[in-house]
């Protein structure tokens, strides 16, 4: 896809891969369900007094796409704690959570950098640093090593709407595909800067041919080839920048 689509249900976003509402990622072949840097535990693990709300809706989240999609597994692509070490009430409700997801499909987690040295395994259980399905092979991408056709998380990417609000945003081509975080903590790495696109470069991909996929909790957007996005804009905010008769002397950099 080279320009923009209109909002649907779901994305193709390489043969067989589709992207979901919610930046879930759906494997057609083997039914499996990825979903990226869930944090869960987040509110305990950074000692606030908090309720383990975004774990609960996670779950909820995941159960109902599992009965949607008929997944017969859900993968999570790293990250899927946001730390090890965590109070024992709050290892509980994590590690039941995901025993209620395991009552409805087979649950693989893969360790990313928050499960730390131990793996999260007083948690999670086993723990895998990667595995392939479809030909793919999905890792959580802070250590990468390059593949022919990898899918990977830990940059939570998402796309700027403007006003400090963003979007979850998939990236993907035929050879690469980075999936959103699912945790409602993260802002994301916006997919339009130049961090993104470093980033991008460091997994062996050219960002520019990219293709970009927005998702809410309903639909997923597809805005076409990051190129083509950012050059659009460009011109938008040519034609929408105020003139002015007066030539603004430009600071000189400290640096």
């Amino acid at each position: 896809m080279s320009g923009p689509q209109a909002a649907a249900a779901s994305y193709e976003i390489a043969p067989a891969i589709w992207a979901l509402p919610h930046g879930l990622l759906l494997c057609g072949p083997t039914r499996t369900l990825v979903v990226a840097d869930a944090h869960l535990g987040y509110e305990d693990v950074i000692g606030g007094a908090l309720p383990l709300w975004s774990t609960t809706q996670a779950v909820a989240t995941l159960a109902i796409a599992i009965a949607h999609h008929g997944a017969r597994e859900i993968v999570f692509l790293g990250d899927a704690i946001h730390g090890s070490s965590m109070s024992q009430g709050a290892a509980s409700h994590v590690a039941g959570a995901l025993d209620t997801l395991r009552e409805r499909c087979e649950v693989i987690a893969i360790a990313g950098n928050h499960e730390g040295r131990t793996r999260g395994e007083k948690i999670l259980g086993a723990t895998v640093e990667s595995l392939e399905r479809n030909g793919w092979l999905l890792t959580h991408g802070d250590i990468f090593k390059p593949s022919y056709r990898c899918i990977v998380g830990h940059l939570h990417p998402s796309l700027s709407l403007g006003g400090g609000t963003t979007i979850p945003a998939f990236l993907g081509n035929d050879r690469l595909i980075v999936v959103p975080a699912l945790t409602p903590y993260s802002s994301g790495l916006d997919v339009l800067s130049t961090s993104c696109a470093a980033a991008i470069r460091s997994l062996g991909a050219l960002p520019e041919g990219l293709t970009v996929i927005a998702a809410d909790t309903q639909r997923v957007y597809p805005f076409g080839r990051l190129d083509q996005l950012k050059a659009t804009l460009r011109r938008e905010r040519k034609h929408t920048a105020p003139r002015s008769r007066f030539r603004v002397p430009r600071l000189q950099s400290d640096r």
